[in-house]
């Protein structure tokens, strides 16, 4: 099943290029992270680029952007996984969501088996949490994302205003 939802995401255009999108979203945010901690960032990408949430310069945008896709040609593929990506929570989420509802269903017909019963279902969805983590990783690396840039160009990259939030739209072409 994962090799099919892997093949079909790499088989569509469209999504391959929202993968490298990704990918570069989240290296982008791997640079500037690193080179201003602690900045507080978040992104979105589609298939005509990125959006980053943030409140950084847009020289600061532009020099990690650039610099995430150099890297990542040279092989730092590693770069387009993140640990506080979406597709972590959505997984995790998933997977809490699936045993909370079977602990539903099997915690007994009365108020006081369900309450007997609760530390164990309470344990069980905390450790499907944890382990959860790693899968999340590793949806990324191979359904969500993709390291590998090909002829992925950067274009333009604008900056505007949103309340609070600097918003940096970083266009690209393939």
């Amino acid at each position: 099943m994962a090799g099919e939802v892997r093949a079909l995401f790499r088989s569509v255009p469209v999504l391959e290029r929202i993968r490298k999108n990704h990918g570069l979203e989240h290296a982008t945010i791997h640079l500037l992270s690193a080179k201003r901690p602690p900045t507080s960032l978040a992104g979105r990408s589609d298939h005509r680029g990125f959006v980053l949430f943030g409140n950084v310069s847009t020289d600061a945008v532009a020099e990690a952007a650039h610099k995430a896709l150099e890297r990542m040609r040279n092989g730092e593929h590693h770069l387009a996984v993140h640990p506080n990506c979406g597709t972590n929570f959505v997984t995790s989420g998933m997977l809490v969501g699936l045993v909370a509802f079977v602990g539903a269903i099997s915690l007994g017909k009365t108020w006081r088996t369900r309450l007997e019963r609760l530390p164990l279902f309470m344990s069980v969805a905390t450790l499907t949490l944890i382990f959860t983590q790693p899968l999340g990783m590793t949806v990324q690396r191979e359904v969500t994302t993709t390291g590998l840039m090909g002829d992925l160009k950067i274009i333009s990259i604008t900056q505007h205003q949103a309340g609070r939030w600097t918003v940096h739209r970083i266009e690209t072409s393939s």
